[in-house]
């Protein structure tokens, strides 16, 4: 087991991973999510775990399960699930580029897409809710089925 700082959420069941240095905005992109019907999984802190079947799990620490901090009004209850497999790195920057390149990461031994957005726009939370409907639907988060492959095996220490 591993764990990180970060915030993460289930959106249909699929964990995304919200990171960011303290301040960058994770908890209130968290609190958006679930606004609008995600699931927290945890909030500051997330314990990363094997599935067995080559997998990724996020699951909160049990002293603050089913907790946000939401800034201005303090530790509060919100809706929450114990685990999700992980499905998105999200790294959280306040720089924009239209057309980003497509990142792959190996978190824990496995490779997971990641993307960069800003925390603050206002579409955020749809972004992120349309890229978690396309990797649900096996369509990958970068140009081509090719591109895919070839960061899978860069990522897996191998050549493009």
């Amino acid at each position: 087991m591993a764990q990180i700082h970060a915030s993460c959420v289930a959106v249909d069941g699929l964990a995304l991973l919200l990171r960011g240095p303290s301040g960058a905005g994770k908890s209130d992109l968290a609190l958006r999510l679930v606004d609008e019907g995600a699931r927290l999984v945890a909030d500051d802190r997330v314990d990363l775990l094997s599935d067995g079947q080559g997998g990724l799990m996020a699951r909160c620490p049990q002293a603050i399960s089913g907790l946000m901090e939401v800034r201005g009004l303090g530790v509060l209850p919100v809706p929450s699930v114990d685990t999700a497999p992980v499905a998105l790195i999200v790294d959280l920057e306040t720089d924009d580029e239209r057309l980003p390149q497509p990142g792959l990461e190996m978190l824990a031994g496995v490779a997971l897409p990641r993307i960069r957005v800003n925390p603050f726009h206002a579409s955020t939370p749809a972004k992120l809710r349309l890229a978690m409907a396309a990797l649900s639907r096996g369509w990958p988060l970068v140009p081509g089925e090719g591109a895919w492959r070839r960061m899978v095996a860069i990522a897996a220490g191998g050549q493009a």
